[in-house]
Order: structure tokens, then C-alpha cells, then sequence
């Protein structure tokens, strides 16, 4: 076989993605291009995939710049709907301040906000049925709080305490309510896109007629497990739905090392012969149109959909993470598609529904709300304070029936501890 000539050919090199600002770097969006509302209108819920792909490559939206709501993906809702949201939105950010700040007192080790992302998880559980699934990644505390869990046991959970129903078996904001159709969290990513789309298959084989919604960010979309999920839905027209919270990081490194410099997340659907949608995630109206387009197409035996929501973490990725280590401070002040709370209010107020001094005095009372449910909560203790269950449950709750070798291991670890510690040893 001839040599193929060299002489003419530069070497081969790899890209290596890179953000557009570091630390000291004035932040510019000019080249997000942010389309009029109803760019590209509501197609049909039953519409063929191939048919709206150009939906994966633009931005639904619904409140415009002058913060009315307008175009055929207005879902039309009423006020009192909008303040239930606006108010939901402003208890996980009064949820979020408090539990960050006690894990910075030592109270717990660890906590993750959801600062410029609560409507991904609000509105979109707004727009789902009370016994729809909902598979979370570890952002989406938000579900917990539109579905009404008890915020008690929320912290009681984070605190790992007395009153964790975990009994301490799950890292802090893990949580797990199956009653509330809110699958347990896992630290390994996207584990919960394939448990999602089983769900939903067993949903339909049934005969059922609930649907399961399944949340990631966009780095975790690199996981293969993603990819595998896609695969089932698509061939086994699964009724679920896809989120990816393309939030522009993750934990330090920017959604390019997933893919966003060569095409949208939303993108990926069409691959898989799936629908695909691209919105604005700070819009709260377009999220909540968006996934109800999607429900009602996946309720109707139309298949899975694939929903990106383009939007921005506020904050750390955790509070193990310094974000301005790597982005300048004051990124999400210039972020071209705002905050989801400030628009959501500001649109309240244009429809003459709301104002500043109702605003100020709601975030208050939930403020208030939320801090007396804390010193509750403390009351069953804290994390690294004691021990808050007995030793003994850590062998319980694996076996329907606890194995022999099981029984001898807890017993011979309860007699050691009553030889150090005396026969009246026992979780304090």
C-alpha cells in the first residue's frame, strides 16, 4: 500500500474546550441570541418528531421584555396559579439560605442551592398530576416543596438526626418520599434516567396511566447511562420525560466538555427519533408550557420527550465548590435570560396582581416560616452530634428477612459496644 504523503499536513492535534470568562473576565452575553416569544409556534401534541426539529434548536419562550405573557405557548394561567408558584419559588429560596447557612455553622456537611433554577423543578411539578414519578437529580429539592413534603422532614434529613425516616443511611439532601412520587437520589450520575424510563415501562404495561419525569444536569448528559435510557424510550415509546438543566456548569468545568460548543442538548433527541424541545429556563410560564406539552403527549401514547432548559446556576455547584475559582463573580447578574423569581414577579405585577410590598412581605413570612421549622428540627439533633440512631439499624431494612450472617455480625457489634461503653450503651 503507498505511504500516504506527509509533507503537506499540519499534525493532529485535540480541541480542549474552554469557557468564555475566568476570574477577572468582564462577563458578555451578546452572542446568546434570545428569539421573540413565538418564534416558532405550539405544534400539536401528537406531532411526528422529524416534523419540529427546529424546536431543539430554538428557545421557547412566553414572557416577553415587557414582562407580559403572549404567544401560543401561553399556557393561560390565573393569578392565584402564579402567586401558588411565585410562592413556592420563594419558600426553596428561603429553604436554601437556611440550610446553607447551617452547614456552614457545622450543622450538617453538606448542601447543594438551587439559586436561578427553581422554576425547572416548581413549574415543572406544577404542570404534572399529583401521582406522576418524578426521578430527581440532587438540584430539584423543588419538587419536594411543590408537592407539600414537610420541610421538617426535609431538614431532619439533611441533619441526619433523630427524626431522619433515612435514619442516616443517605448523604445529606439525598432525600426519598415515595408517597410524594419522588424517587430516592443518588450521588452516581444519571443512574436515575434508566430507573425512569423502567418506571414509565412498567407504567404502560400495565395499563396505567401515570407517567414518569426524570431530571439531569447537563453534564451528566456525557453519562452513558443517559444515552442507554434514550435508547429504550425511543424503541419502546416510554411515557417519559427527559430533562436536561443546562445550567451552564458543572461542578467546575462548563457544559462544553458535554457537548453544548457543537450543538443544543435538545439536539440529542432527534438522534433518537424523539421530540425535543429547547426553552428558556428562567421563564417559568414557557417551562411549565413546555412540560405540559410534554406530558400530554407522553399520557397520549405519543412518546418520550427530550426538554432542555437553558438557564444558569447562581451559585456553587455545592457548598464543597468556590465558583469564583474558575467564573467571575457577577456572571449571574449578566445573564441575558434574568432570575425566574424577579420575572415571575415582575409579570404578576404587570397584570396588576401583585406589588413590591406584598412581595417583600411574603419572602418575609416565608423567611420567618422556615427558620422556626429549622430550631424544630434541631431539636432532634445534628449531624456529627451524637449518635441518633441505634447502632443496630445500620444491619435493617437490607433483607425482607434478616440472613443469619447478618444476625451474628450486629450481635457480635453490640457486644463490643457493651463492653466499652456498659449494658446501658444505646443511641443518644
Amino acid at each position: 500500500m503507498a505511504q500516504r504523503p506527509k509533507d503537506n499536513l499540519a499534525p493532529l492535534h485535540l480541541h480542549v474546550p474552554e469557557p468564555k470568562f475566568r476570574p477577572g473576565d468582564k462577563p458578555d452575553f451578546s452572542d446568546v441570541f434570545v428569539p421573540p416569544v413565538d418564534v416558532i409556534a405550539r405544534p400539536d401534541e401528537a406531532v411526528i418528531p422529524a416534523d419540529i426539529h427546529n424546536l431543539a434548536y430554538g428557545l421557547v419562550r412566553v414572557l416577553g421584555d415587557d414582562n407580559e405573557a403572549t404567544g401560543s405557548w401561553n399556557p393561560g394561567l390565573d393569578a392565584d396559579k402564579l402567586r401558588l408558584m411565585l410562592r413556592k419559588m420563594l419558600t426553596l429560596r428561603a429553604f436554601d439560605d437556611r440550610m446553607f447557612r447551617a452547614q456552614r455553622q457545622g450543622k450538617t456537611s453538606f448542601y447543594m442551592k438551587s439559586y436561578g433554577e427553581e422554576a425547572t423543578s416548581v413549574a415543572t411539578t406544577m404542570a404534572l398530576q399529583r401521582d406522576d414519578m418524578c426521578f430527581p437529580s440532587y438540584r430539584q429539592q423543588g419538587i419536594l416543596v411543590t408537592r407539600d413534603y414537610p420541610l421538617i422532614e426535609m431538614m431532619n434529613q439533611i441533619y441526619s438526626n433523630r427524626g431522619d425516616k433515612l435514619k442516616g443511611r443517605q448523604l445529606p439532601i439525598m432525600y426519598s418520599a415515595k408517597d410524594y412520587g419522588f424517587f430516592s437520589v443518588s450521588g452516581n450520575l444519571t443512574t436515575q434516567y434508566p430507573q425512569a424510563v423502567g418506571w414509565a415501562m412498567a407504567s404502560a404495561s400495565r395499563g396505567d396511566t401515570r407517567i414518569a419525569a426524570v431530571w439531569c444536569g447537563d453534564g451528566s448528559t456525557a453519562e452513558g447511562d443517559f444515552h442507554s435510557a434514550l435508547t429504550f424510550a425511543a424503541v419502546y415509546n416510554a411515557p417519559v420525560i427527559f430533562q436536561v438543566v443546562n445550567n451552564q456548569w458543572a461542578i467546575s468545568s462548563f457544559s462544553g466538555f458535554a457537548g453544548s460548543e457543537r450543538t443544543t442538548f435538545a439536539a440529542r433527541a432527534i438522534g433518537y427519533g424523539i421530540a425535543g424541545l429547547r426553552v428558556d429556563g428562567n421563564d417559568v410560564l414557557a417551562v411549565y408550557a413546555a412540560m405540559e406539552w410534554a406530558a400530554n403527549r407522553a399520557r397520549t401514547n405519543n412518546g418520550p420527550t427530550l426538554i432542555e432548559y437553558f438557564t444558569y446556576r447562581g451559585e456553587g455547584h455545592s457548598t464543597s465548590d468556590d465558583p469564583n475559582a474558575y467564573r467571575p463573580a457577577e456572571e449571574y447578574a449578566e445573564w441575558p435570560l434574568g432570575d425566574p423569581v424577579d420575572r415571575l414577579k415582575a409579570h404578576l405585577i404587570a397584570l396588576g396582581e401583585w406589588d413590591e410590598e406584598r412581595h417583600l412581605a411574603l419572602a418575609t413570612e416565608l423567611s420567618d416560616e422556615v427558620k422556626a421549622i429549622q430550631k424544630e428540627a434541631e431539636k432532634n439533633g445534628i449531624l456529627g452530634h451524637g449518635l441518633h440512631h441505634s447502632f443496630e439499624t445500620m444491619f435493617e431494612d437490607v433483607f425482607e428477612d434478616m440472613p443469619w450472617h447478618l444476625k451474628e455480625q450486629c450481635e457480635q457489634v453490640l457486644e463490643e459496644q457493651r463492653d466499652k461503653f456498659g449494658s446501658e450503651w444505646k443511641a443518644q
